[in-house]
């Protein structure tokens, strides 16, 4: 196992370069970047980085120009100092070539050193931890939930296939899947959080304004009174699809031979089901947990974050691809993306928690 663990950790290496150079090639092809960003507002309605490029001392003089980054023209310069276009360029390390840039932030992203934001002063790291409690509530609690619902729920439907039951909670599943977590938000809000009926829960952010002056029990029930609603809709939105791997995982074992075996030996129905057929059932739902958490954690609140007001890391994310923001971008992808690896590791051996007869390294001799 130990040789296994090792190979899937080198591998990691090729697989994480793989991920950054795609993402890197589609970034620095796609129309509009930090510097044609920086002169649109500069150009037009201004804002932050107005101000920390003039304190550069680079001039602005309005002379006819325009600024070309490999095959893209900085339409938005026009009026602009070549000069001061350069200096911007520079700011921003598009001074460099291409293969420059990327082997200089894979060298820096090695030792974890992701930079500082372009347009927001602060090191990506700070960034990322100052939002990463918000994430973590809603992808723990909405992952804890979902499993709690959906794996109790795949069991009952299984054993009673074909059953009112079964037929009725196929038809919650269904609504479940087919409308998005990010309309149950909206009519959340509307129907409990003052939006035309009750007025039951906060509209916005992750605690009240005056948390700090509260006790410890009403520093939890505060948050937890925030949170009940965004997570509300995130489960809603996310436990059908586990609901329905377990029942089908446990229809498949219920049918298998040695169910039939342990019912010939007199076993009771509860002891075949719960001694037998869910260590094997329970494999698929278990082992796809790392997974799942990462992809409710950092793939699955964006909009849930946007509609509660809710400062996360996919807001986050959403708002530097918007701004271009390179350095958050890429940085939030790399940590991401060795994350999800790293889970996916874990996940497999997960395999060999729940059935200790899974040898990852005999099945690959």
């Amino acid at each position: 196992m130990i040789a296994y663990i090792i190979r899937r950790l080198l591998l990691i290496i090729p697989t994480l370069i793989g991920i950054m150079l795609v993402n890197f090639i589609i970034i620095q092809v796609a129309p509009g970047g930090p510097v044609e960003q920086a002169i649109a507002q500069l150009t037009g309605v201004g804002s932050n980085i107005t101000e920390r490029v003039s304190r550069s001392g680079t001039g602005d003089t309005l002379e006819p120009a325009a600024s070309r980054q490999g095959n893209q023209v900085y339409r938005g310069a026009q009026g602009l100092d070549p000069e001061f276009i350069k200096e911007l360029e520079k700011r921003f390390g598009f001074d460099q070539p291409l293969h420059v840039r990327f082997l200089r932030m894979m060298r820096n992203y090695l030792v974890f050193d992701f930079g500082e934001s372009f347009f927001r002063d602060r090191s990506v790291v700070d960034l990322v931890l100052d939002k990463l409690p918000v994430s973590i509530s809603l992808g723990v609690w909405t992952t804890l939930l979902v499993y709690l619902i959906s794996i109790p729920l795949g069991i009952a439907k299984a054993v009673r296939d074909g059953s009112r039951f079964d037929v009725a909670s196929s038809f919650a599943i269904v609504i479940g899947t087919a409308i998005p977590s990010f309309l149950f938000a909206v009519f959340l809000l509307v129907l409990f959080a003052g939006g035309s009926y009750l007025d039951w829960f906060p509209l916005r952010g992750l605690t009240s304004e005056n948390w700090s002056e509260l006790s410890l029990r009403g520093k939890v029930l505060d948050y937890l009174w925030h949170i009940t609603l965004p997570v509300v809709a995130m489960v809603i939105g996310g436990f059908a699809t586990l609901t329905m791997l377990t029942k089908n995982t446990f229809l498949d074992q219920l049918q298998q031979q040695y169910v039939l075996t342990a019912k010939a030996k007199g076993l009771t129905a509860r002891r075949v089901l719960y001694g037998h057929v869910f260590r094997n059932a329970m494999l698929l739902v278990i082992a796809g947990f790392p997974a799942a958490f990462v992809g409710i954690l950092f793939t699955g609140s964006v909009l849930i974050e946007v509609i509660f007001s809710l400062d996360g890391l996919g807001l986050l994310g959403f708002e530097a691809a918007f701004n271009r923001d390179y350095p958050l971008m890429f940085g939030s992808l790399y940590f991401f993306s060795l994350l999800g690896l790293l889970m996916n590791l874990v996940g497999d051996l997960m395999y060999t928690v729940v059935d200790p007869r899974i040898d990852f390294e005999r099945r690959e001799a």
